[in-house]
């Protein structure tokens, strides 16, 4: 992951959103049940120290463009070059095997997308709304509730304050 660089790895301030394409495998397996849901369900941010320390970033490449272009062709080089990629390759392989031996890809993915149809097709039009705002990079009118939590909490104080 290149210094600087910020993920967004959650669906739900799009509209809501449920997930998108195996996430609900691959998400739990790169870095546990648990930090899964922390990370879909905070809704927030996040930079490259707490992409490493949750697992979803294995690598740190320097900010500029290039040197993190450079960087990672030698470390591809040199994985390509590694006596014991063949093994590597081999156990990955035969983890994924055992993996769709319990529950093969396709399950997942119908499951993601019978719960997202309710975002495309229900009677929710958030999502719509955001889809449309995301493609014509409409910015935000104001900070969502998740990430502007005073606000959230602001509000019960204020009503009752006023009506003292």
């Amino acid at each position: 992951m290149r210094e600087g660089v910020i993920l967004n790895p959650h669906y739900k301030d799009m509209g809501n959103l449920y997930g998108s394409e195996y996430w609900t495998y691959l998400l739990p397996a790169r870095v546990g049940e648990d930090r899964a849901r922390r990370v879909t369900q905070a809704r927030l941010p996040m930079g490259v120290d707490e992409a490493f320390e949750l697992g979803l970033a294995t690598r740190r490449l320097p900010g500029n463009v290039e040197s993190a272009d450079w960087e990672l062709l030698r470390a591809a080089a040199e994985l390509a070059a590694s006596p014991d990629l063949a093994r590597r390759i081999a156990a990955k392989r035969a983890h994924r095997a055992g993996d769709e031996a319990e529950k093969p890809l396709a399950a997942y993915r119908e499951e993601e997308l019978r719960r997202m149809r309710r975002n495309f097709y229900g009677f929710d039009p958030s999502y719509h709304v955001a889809r449309y705002n995301f493609i014509r990079k409409t910015p935000k009118s104001r900070t969502p509730v998740t990430l502007a939590v005073h606000r959230a909490n602001a509000g019960h104080s204020d009503r009752r304050n006023t009506m003292r």
